[in-house]
């Protein structure tokens, strides 16, 4: 057991992460949100973007005293503890300097309101491409709450087994177990090929988050397409959501309704909806999870995302 310690650079509130992390369990992955804490059990992504094998899994406990204070972390893996604990940092948006995150809320009255609500939430990412590509596609045509189930099943059946204080956590099998999926009644055959692919290729090194995330981002979506059972929608949530990135856009049809929704009124004098986020740089990312999160939790982002499912439906992945 290592004890470590992450200091946030800007406003940071574990307990608003911890909110964000429970009510988006196919995104969080092993481990979840208990008490005061946060849990976090996951694949340790090799150094060099999984040449070498994906060698261990990691459960970190993560606590905070009071908003902005430093993140005290009790950190057990076999493996590369300095790379298990970068990997939370990235999932928790921690690597990015959030000085400047207020002043956005200082442009844009409706930003402003939602830092205040929800404590200056910044992201909770998926642990990794790799995991969140292939939680995608895992939950391609399933709910949010069936993806959970399905991701919760695979990391007991191939997943490493951690342990905080005796407590289990099963993090989500590393590709080379993955790799062993065979068919099971609760997936069907053609996701069981695609998972086994997408394993191969984060085992070739096409699924370095790093590497995705320097990318220009028409080049990693470019990649990211290249693999088999991901399209434009999967794409651009990996690359959104697993890479971590800082003042990028999503394109999808619910973020646009929500945004035109939010900002009815300035848009029915003429304001433009780029000119709406452009006040948000360089946090574009973030003030459109945020602007999201108060969607959803007023109500209308439920019916909203039935609407997308739908969407996404027609279109495919």
């Amino acid at each position: 057991m290592e004890h470590r310690e992450i200091v946030p650079c800007g406003p940071f509130d574990l307990a608003a992460a911890r909110d964000f992390a429970s009510g988006f369990p196919a995104g969080i992955g092993g481990g979840g949100a208990s008490g005061l804490t946060l849990v976090m059990a996951f694949p340790v992504e090799p150094a060099n973007g999984g040449s070498d094998g994906w060698r261990h899994s990691a459960v970190l406990e993560l606590s905070q005293d009071a908003p902005d204070d430093p993140l005290r972390v009790r950190l057990d893996t076999a493996g590369d503890g300095d790379a298990a604990l970068a990997q939370a940092t990235r999932s928790l948006s921690l690597d990015h300097d959030g000085r400047e995150w207020p002043l956005v809320g200082q442009r844009d009255r409706v930003i402003g309101q939602l830092q205040v609500a929800h404590r200056f939430l910044r992201p909770v990412c998926f642990y990794s491409a790799y995991e969140a590509v292939t939680s995608f596609v895992i939950g391609q045509r399933f709910s949010r709450r069936q993806a959970a189930v399905i991701k919760a099943r695979l990391a007991a059946l191939l997943g490493d087994h951690l342990a905080l204080d005796g407590r289990a956590y099963d993090a989500f099998p590393r590709p080379e177990r993955l790799l062993e999926l065979d068919d099971v009644p609760w997936l069907p055959a053609e996701r069981v090929r695609r998972l086994r692919g997408l394993a191969q290729a984060a085992l070739d090194g096409h699924l370095d988050t790093a590497r995705l995330r320097d990318l220009p981002r028409g080049e990693a979506l470019a990649r990211l397409r290249s693999l088999h059972g991901v399209g434009d929608f999967t794409a651009e949530g990996v690359y959104l959501r697993g890479c971590g990135v800082l003042d990028e856009l999503p394109t999808d049809a619910l973020s646009s309704e929500v945004l035109a929704e939010s900002f009815a009124a300035e848009l029915a004098t003429g304001l433009t909806p780029q000119a709406i986020t452009d006040r948000w740089r360089p946090y574009r990312m973030w003030a459109t999870v945020l602007l999201r999160v108060g969607w959803d939790r007023k109500g209308g982002g439920r019916r909203s995302y039935r609407r997308d499912q739908g969407a996404k439906l027609r279109r495919g992945t």
